[in-house]
C-alpha cells in the first residue's frame, strides 16, 4: 500500500480497487492542547491573558508556546485546545486580512478596509459551525477582542468582546474565560469586575485568576502572557513572563482527611 494526500489535507492509503473506497480520518480528539484564555473589557479596551503551556496529553511539553495572537492593527484572538488547529484559523484569519489589505482602494492603514472585531468573530463562528457539521471539528475554543465599526467604516468607541467554540456557538460578554478557568476564573472575574475598570485594577485581575488556574490546574503553567488592544488601534502582546507563586498555605501543606499524604489532593 502507498500513501498518498487527498485534497483536504488528510493522508490515507491508497486501497485496491477490490476495496470499496479510501477512507478520510478525521481528528477525534485533541492532542497538544492549550488550557485557559482569559478577557475582560475595562474602561479604555480589552485585556486577554493566557500561559504558554501546550500539553502532550498530560506531558507539559512546550513551555514557549503563545496563544495570543493580533490578526490585524484591532483585533486580537486567544486559543485553548488543539494548538495545531489553533495555527490553522490563525493562518486563515490573516491570509484574509492580506487579502482585504491588497484589494483595499488604498495601501495606506487609515483608509483600508480590515475586518473588525466582530466582523471576525462573525466569521469564525460561521467557520466553526461549518467543520462541525462535516463531523471535522476545528477543537478550540476561541476570543476574539477588538473594536467594532460605525456605519460609516469607522473604527467605534465600543470595545468588543466575543467567543466561540468548536461546535459554532457564539456569545458576547464584559467578562470571559475559556477552558478550567471558565469554572475557576470566571466566578473570581465577576465578583470583582467593574466597567470603569482601569487597566492597572484589569491587569492585576487577571494575573490573579491565571496565578490560581496555575495553583488549581495541572494543565496550566506560571509563565503567561497579557495582550491589549486599545480604542486607538494598538493591537500590543507582551513578551512571556513568569507569575510570582507563594506554596505555603496550610491547604498545600497539611495532609487531607489524615492519611498522612504529601499534602496533593
Amino acid at each position: 500500500m502507498s500513501l498518498s494526500l487527498q485534497a483536504g489535507g488528510s493522508a490515507t492509503r491508497a486501497l485496491s480497487s477490490t476495496a470499496p473506497s479510501a477512507t478520510t480520518s478525521h481528528t477525534t480528539s485533541p492532542i497538544t492542547t492549550g488550557t485557559s484564555v482569559l478577557a475582560i473589557k475595562y474602561r479604555s479596551g480589552v485585556l486577554l491573558a493566557a500561559d504558554t503551556l501546550v500539553s502532550y496529553g498530560s506531558m507539559a511539553k512546550y513551555k514557549n508556546a503563545r496563544r495570543l495572537l493580533p490578526i490585524n492593527s484591532s483585533t486580537l484572538i486567544g486559543g485553548s485546545g488543539e494548538y495545531s488547529d489553533l495555527q490553522s484559523v490563525t493562518e486563515l484569519l490573516k491570509r484574509n486580512a492580506l487579502e482585504d489589505r491588497c484589494t483595499a482602494d488604498s495601501l495606506y492603514n487609515e483608509e483600508s478596509n480590515e475586518e473588525c472585531a466582530k466582523e471576525v468573530w462573525s466569521y469564525l463562528r460561521a467557520v466553526m459551525y461549518n467543520r462541525r457539521s462535516k463531523m471535522n471539528p476545528l477543537w478550540n475554543d476561541l476570543v476574539v477582542a477588538g473594536f467594532k465599526k460605525n456605519e460609516d467604516g469607522t473604527i467605534s468607541d465600543e470595545p468588543f468582546l466575543g467567543l466561540v467554540d468548536k461546535i459554532g456557538t457564539a456569545y458576547e460578554d464584559d467578562i470571559l474565560a475559556t477552558g478550567f478557568g471558565s469554572y475557576i476564573a470566571l466566578p473570581l472575574m465577576r465578583e470583582k469586575y467593574r466597567p470603569d475598570m482601569e487597566e492597572g485594577e484589569a491587569r492585576a485581575l487577571l494575573e490573579d485568576c491565571l496565578r490560581i488556574l496555575f495553583y488549581r490546574d495541572c494543565r496550566a503553567l506560571n509563565r503567561v502572557q497579557i495582550a491589549k488592544v486599545t480604542r486607538d488601534g494598538k493591537c500590543l502582546v507582551s513578551e512571556p513572563y513568569e507569575l510570582d507563586t507563594y506554596w505555603d498555605f496550610k491547604g498545600f501543606v497539611n495532609s487531607k482527611a489524615g492519611l498522612g499524604t504529601d499534602g496533593g489532593w
